[in-house]
């Protein structure tokens, strides 16, 4: 079994960052990402960011000061926001020579068993390559009933359908909790056993997703492999990178 000392020899890693670890105040938090990503795949690593914001980063140039609440100007946010979020990583990525490729996703498409497999024959070549896809919902179509929801939830099915061997979920919460972290109850886990998260709420976080909720839902085999008190800062991968088993993220294997 892979531990989180370990973890640093995964050969194919998901990694899934927020709008709010990359956008508003922790905006300049981007290139210290780019960079992590960038040192996983010179060592040899296949990587695939999961990544938030098109809205965050989109509403601004719509002149909205806060984030849409109505569909239609969400999508609309999406659409500017999309745009320059990829012209943003490829910037930042261009550096080390490494090409960045967009892959928008919805619920539909990881339903339908075409599209399913039309997605991962693309991520597949797109990695083999040696190119890093990008992945976020294809906001622009999706509606309220059929959206993901968070990309948390996102991720853990993007890490299945390619065979990760390790999801890392960067987080502005500074760890996994048995109930949301504003209740008194709430404890802090450092590890967990596979399928041990299977109540609905039972482990706490800003969006209210977790592992357990995954597994049964959608079949994402997920395991916890370590957590300890940190922060969003997307330069805690290099913890993982590097085999340090502290950093503010949360880590599956899956």
């Amino acid at each position: 079994m892979m531990t989180r000392d370990l973890a640093h020899q995964a050969s194919r890693v998901v990694v899934k960052v927020g709008s709010s670890s990359i956008s508003g105040e922790r905006e300049h938090q981007v290139p210290g990402l780019v960079d992590a990503l960038a040192a996983w795949r010179k060592a040899g690593s296949d990587v695939v960011l999961v990544s938030s914001g098109a809205i965050a980063v989109g509403a601004p140039f719509l002149k909205l000061t806060d984030r849409p609440q109505d569909l239609a100007t969400q999508q609309a946010a999406a659409a500017v926001g999309q745009n320059l979020l990829m012209a943003r990583y490829h910037a930042l990525f261009e550096k080390y020579s490494i090409i960045t490729g967009q892959v928008l996703l919805t619920v539909g498409d990881l339903e339908n068993g075409t599209h399913r497999t039309n997605a991962l024959r693309t991520i597949e070549r797109l990695l083999g390559l040696g190119i890093i896809p990008i992945v976020n919902e294809n906001d622009t179509v999706a509606t309220q009933e059929i959206r993901f929801g968070d990309n948390d939830r996102l991720a853990a099915l993007v890490s299945e359908l390619v065979g990760a061997d390790l999801l890392v979920l960067l987080s502005d919460v500074d760890a996994l909790y048995s109930h949301p972290p504003t209740d008194p109850r709430a404890t802090k886990i450092d590890t967990g056993p596979l399928g041990g998260f299977t109540r609905r709420g039972g482990v706490g976080g800003s969006d209210g997703e977790q592992c357990g909720n995954w597994r049964r839902r959608y079949q994402s085999k997920c395991r916890q492999v370590g957590q300890s008190s940190g922060n969003s800062d997307p330069l805690e991968l290099y913890g993982i990178f590097r085999g340090n088993s502290r950093g503010g993220v949360r880590g599956y294997l899956v």
